[in-house]
């Protein structure tokens, strides 16, 4: 494996979940819905303990969890882009419509988020020893977290706009109430949703 690319995907994935604990604070402002509040306040809290675990990998693998890398740079503005569209939507003061940008960030986010775990999972099988373990201690420890975060952030984002544009909308969204953590359940939940909707 790429001593190098390693680093970079650790350091990115730190600095990814910095960003996504102030993605969640602005999103948290935006939220009307006290059931999507409720489950932001906790993905926040989440995210706290994700940056948490990462630094200590970075600990383990000797690296600076205060480096910033030429990735890490530009996800730091890419968050800072999220949050920016979060208070401008704000600033139209028109809730609905901020929720939904908000929802549409915290997925745009929770998407790389994942993606990140992902990568961390099946390099942690490629290392030996005590960064071996950290590794795959940590993907276990958030895998399952990171993938309720990105389906049920998706279903919020599509009921929430169904409930705009006026049509059936169901909320809390069914991957709430199936609490649904994988890929197959996620899509089985969105074809069931969309072909009771035809």
């Amino acid at each position: 494996m790429q001593a190098l690319q390693l680093k970079e995907l650790v350091l990115q994935s730190l600095e990814h979940e910095r960003g996504g604990v102030k993605v969640y604070e602005t999103a948290l402002k935006c939220a009307v819905n006290e059931d999507l509040k409720e489950e932001w306040e906790k993905y926040l809290q989440q995210t706290r303990k994700h940056v948490t675990v990462l630094t200590e990998v970075c600990k383990t693998l000797k690296l600076d969890p205060e480096e910033q890398t030429p990735g890490g740079k530009i996800l730091h503005e890419m968050g800072a882009s999220l949050v920016s569209a979060m208070k401008e939507a704000l600033s139209a003061e028109e809730p609905d419509a901020a929720q939904i940008v908000a929802c549409e960030c915290v997925v745009l986010a929770e998407t790389k988020d994942h993606l990140d775990w992902e990568l961390i999972g099946v390099a942690a099988k490629s290392l030996k020893g005590a960064e071996a373990k950290a590794m795959k201690e940590a993907y276990e420890e958030i895998e399952e977290e990171e993938d309720e975060h990105l389906y049920h952030s998706r279903g919020w984002c599509r009921e929430l706009w169904l409930e705009s544009l006026g049509l059936e909308a169901v909320l809390p969204p069914p991957e709430d109430k199936k609490h649904v953590k994988d890929a197959i359940a996620a899509a089985r939940t969105e074809k069931s949703r969309t072909s009771k909707a035809h």
